[in-house]
């Protein structure tokens, strides 16, 4: 049994610019015990015996892999059905009926949602779960792959498409949900359906680039939870970007830790973590 790896000063540093530079996560110096405890045990399966070692190792990596090992350790996170459960409200209540009154025919076939940093899937078969139960209050069929969900993380994305989960993640979901939605099986964990799966297509994507590669606009993008890793450059960069990507009038929903600030004149503020583009 070896005991933990010692970081020194020089080789947090390493690895933070380097997140940063690639990420855009922001590791400050509060984060020096997160970054020893997830990468401890990466490090010593790689056969590298000090943080440095296994540093230079990553930089000289011309296939990604070690890059991509790095940021599935340092961005993987927490999460669960229905959390922070007064955006659902919100969006079933007034953000769904407000969105479909302004597409054109009040098609809802035509609604496009990007969740930004899905993580291991449960934000987005949430939503999944709301456009089914909506649609079905309108009287409306839905298109497959309505819901756009990326994540930088390999990792997560496995997890995601996988869409099985222990009972912890889906305490938030209600009895009638779960019977409709999941199937229980033999090892007690809760695997998703197909009517949920159709609706989401997962992709990994690097949300710190110049551009991105979409042919059209979103009615709606989450992305919660995540910008709190990222310095304020940074985010303010990809708020940018996502009031390009919005369609006038579109929500964007961040997480209750989170704001956009006041200094952000494209959006305007409707409720905590819930902002929508100025437009129409």
């Amino acid at each position: 049994m070896y005991g933990l790896l010692d970081i020194s000063d020089k080789e947090f540093q390493d690895i933070s610019r380097l997140v940063h530079s690639r990420f855009g996560i922001n590791l400050t110096d509060k984060k020096v015990t997160l970054v020893k405890g997830r990468l401890n045990k990466l490090i010593r399966e790689r056969g590298y015996t000090s943080f440095s070692q296994y540093y230079k190792a990553v930089m000289e990596d011309t296939t990604g892999a070690e890059l991509l090992g790095l940021v599935d350790k340092i961005s993987t996170n927490h999460t669960y059905f229905f959390r922070e459960n007064d955006h659902f409200q919100v969006l079933r209540e007034r953000i769904l009926p407000e969105t479909l009154a302004g597409i054109p025919g009040g098609d809802l076939k035509e609604l496009k949602i990007w969740c930004a940093g899905c993580s291991s899937g449960e934000e987005a078969y949430t939503l999944a779960i709301e456009l089914l139960d909506f649609a079905r209050s309108v009287n409306s069929g839905l298109d497959s792959r309505i819901i756009l969900a990326t994540d930088i993380s390999l990792t997560a994305l496995e997890a995601a498409a996988k869409g099985e989960y222990v009972a912890e993640r889906v305490r938030g979901v209600s009895r009638e949900h779960l019977a409709r939605h999941f199937v229980l099986t033999p090892a007690g964990t809760y695997r998703v359906k197909d009517n949920l799966r159709s609706l989401i297509l997962f992709k990994r994507l690097n949300l710190i680039r110049d551009s991105f590669p979409f042919k059209g606009k979103f009615h709606m993008i989450f992305c919660r939870n995540v910008m709190i890793y990222f310095d304020k450059p940074t985010k303010d960069r990809l708020v940018e970007h996502f009031s390009d990507l919005l369609y006038p009038g579109g929500h964007l929903f961040i997480g209750h830790s989170e704001s956009l600030g006041r200094d952000l004149s494209t959006f305007e503020y409707r409720q905590p973590a819930l902002y929508r583009k100025r437009g129409i």
